[in-house]
């Protein structure tokens, strides 16, 4: 896993932190509020070129993925989106090509789920 942190996540609930979707363990998770869209940001230590995500997750529908190149987190440029498949009982998992595009954020949206509520339980990153 390259490292990156979550900076910034539209909801938080102190028993599933938006700091769970990169500590590489799926048993913990962050979860949603109920109402979409919703979005975190994950930033890295420095500029970094990624091939590839992979995504696991619960009852997201739609995701969306941007990236920014600077400092700070303020523009930010369409990548790709995925539609998931409905996995009832156990987590999506999705592995979404990035092409090698260079960034210092990623923001994921998602834009609807399957249910009120998604979680994301891990978010791996390949360069």
């Amino acid at each position: 896993m390259i490292d990156a942190k979550v900076v910034v996540a539209t909801c938080s609930d102190e028993n599933h932190p938006p700091e769970n979707i990169t500590d590489g363990n799926t048993k913990t998770f962050w979860m949603s509020t109920g109402m979409f869209p919703q979005e975190f940001i994950v930033r890295f230590a420095e500029p970094t070129t990624i091939s590839a995500v992979t995504v696991d997750s619960y009852n997201v529908k739609h995701l969306k993925i941007e990236k920014n190149t600077s400092q700070n987190a303020s523009q930010f440029e369409a990548v790709t989106e995925k539609e998931f498949e409905h996995t009832d009982g156990h987590l999506q998992s999705n592995a979404i090509s990035l092409n090698g595009s260079s960034a210092t954020h990623l923001r994921f949206i998602v834009t609807s789920g399957y249910d009120h509520f998604v979680s994301v339980h891990r978010l791996s990153v390949q360069n």
